[in-house]
């Protein structure tokens, strides 16, 4: 009993250490960089919409481009929004930071 109380401890120890390794930065940037994926994902969205309805295969190809650019785009801003607000705590806690490469 004694033995389940103290890896029980330590599990507690733990979690709360790997909590503690997001900062405040680190939280606002994730939101962030969502918001730009999502504004993203919109944007192709309707990109993706008005090709589907396009007058001709050679208009819709280039909407369909356009949106999968719109995306990448938004993807790397995203990647380089988290890389910062990972950076802004001086690296402690961007091991889980995107690479932008």
């Amino acid at each position: 009993m004694k033995k389940f109380a103290i890896a029980a401890a330590s599990l507690f120890v733990l979690s709360g250490v790997a909590a503690c390794g997001e900062s405040a930065a680190d939280k606002a940037a994730e939101k962030r960089a969502d918001a730009i994926e999502a504004t993203g994902e919109a944007h192709a969205d309707q990109l993706e919409a008005q090709a589907a309805t396009a007058p001709t295969q050679a208009q819709s190809d280039a909407l369909n481009a356009q949106a999968d650019q719109v995306e990448k785009n938004a993807d790397r801003k995203a990647d380089q929004v988290e890389q910062q607000g990972g950076n802004a705590d001086g690296g402690m806690t961007t091991s889980n930071t995107p690479s932008t490469h």
